[in-house]
């Protein structure tokens, strides 16, 4: 298992982690959940650490909420590096995980190791997550061996959605529930540090929560998980399509952002921005008929 050095300072490392679900088995009342939230860009970033939050993931969501794709699938990796990078300014708390997107970790060994790396070097991310169970079990192995910690993620897995048919809930029948806790038990076994567990039942999800001796982090998986992610546009009414049934709004910027914009048309248009006090003067000194202006 690799590991993330903890400095003492506060700082969330794998570490960390890992040993509060260690205290979650010998003593489940005072186990603290592990928070997690998407981000993007480094307002956001700085905003969700200073709050507070365990573990800032760097999604290839934002193909869909930040560049406005249809899916993840089109989502580049000198694209996540960029926003990875963003993210990094404004982190200094929170675990710092990259999504490896769609094409980065799918085909060639040496290239998805590559890849990796250049999150961790060029990006500054302190792990990066990878989708789908047994067939990643060679990769998971190799990221860890290469010192790189590596978030599993299994169940409904975006960069599969071909292959799914849609945005489905995973495991709802016997096959498809142990095929699921086998992913996640090949996550577990190949070295990660923790498995995300999406759009799955909630039972399934706390019996893998029971089972797995790492950390499972639910979305739309029910309560019983050791922590909880959400995409943050959901989180803040920043969305334009529909909303899953597992994302709770907590707030709507959205709405805030179009009121004070049409607010800001308005007063420009009646000239009501800017005032006088929101105006910059400069002092005037007259040379017979000319007036000087000398900026202040």
């Amino acid at each position: 298992m690799s590991v993330l050095h903890n400095s003492g300072n506060g700082k969330i490392t794998v570490p960390d982690l890992l040993q509060r679900k260690s205290q979650a088995a010998d003593s489940p009342s005072n186990f603290q959940k592990i928070t997690c939230l998407t981000a993007y860009d480094y307002p956001t970033a700085r905003l969700l650490d200073e709050a507070g939050v365990d573990l800032i993931l760097v999604g290839d969501s934002l193909g869909m909420v930040v560049l406005g794709h249809e899916s993840t699938l089109a989502v580049t990796v000198d694209e996540m590096l960029h926003h990875t990078r963003a993210v990094r300014r404004g982190t200094r708390r929170a675990l710092l995980v990259a999504d490896m997107p769609y094409g980065s970790y799918h085909a060639d060994m040496a290239d998805s190791l590559h890849n990796a790396m250049r999150f961790v070097k060029e990006a500054g991310a302190e792990a990066v997550k990878v989708e789908g169970g047994e067939r990643r079990l060679e990769l998971i192995s190799r990221l860890t061996e290469a010192e790189i910690p590596v978030m599993g993620h299994v169940g409904l897995t975006p960069q599969s959605v071909n292959a799914l048919g849609g945005y489905r809930v995973q495991g709802k029948t016997a096959d498809t529930a142990e095929r699921l806790m086998r992913d996640a038990r090949a996550v577990e076994a190949a070295g990660a540090f923790a498995v995300v567990l999406e759009a799955v039942p909630r039972e399934l999800a706390a019996e893998i929560t029971r089972e797995l001796r790492i950390p499972t982090i639910g979305i739309g998986a029910g309560p019983d998980c050791d922590g909880q992610i959400l995409v943050v546009h959901d989180l803040l009414g920043l969305t334009f399509n529909h909303t899953p049934k597992f994302a709770r709004q907590y707030a709507n910027i959205g709405e805030m952002i179009s009121h004070a914009v049409r607010q800001y048309c308005s007063d420009v248009g009646n000239g009501g921005f800017p005032s006088d006090a929101e105006s910059y003067h400069a002092p005037q000194m007259a040379k017979g008929r000319k007036t000087i202006f000398i900026a202040s």
